[in-house]
């Protein structure tokens, strides 16, 4: 269900965009611009993050003693 909402704010956003670059000479062809680049910055990203990273552990991304030391091991391999 999330996929779907990021897959429309995403193709909202877009449309937006470009519609504002065709519509040059229309008086809210800069605010369609704004709205579509605000929409991707404040609502698509944060919900593609959220639905990507929400099943994993954040200590397997985080450098300490373990991690460096399992590094070296897979390094001298």
């Amino acid at each position: 269900m999330i996929r779907f909402i990021i897959w429309i704010a995403f193709i909202a956003s877009v449309a937006s965009i470009i519609s504002g670059f065709v519509l040059k000479t229309h008086e809210w062809s800069e605010k369609l611009i704004g709205f579509g680049t605000v929409g991707l910055f404040i609502i698509v990203i944060p919900l593609f993050s959220y639905y990507r990273w929400k099943d994993r552990d954040v200590k397997d991304y985080m450098l300490t003693k373990e991690n460096i030391d399992k590094m070296k091991e897979n390094h001298d391999l």
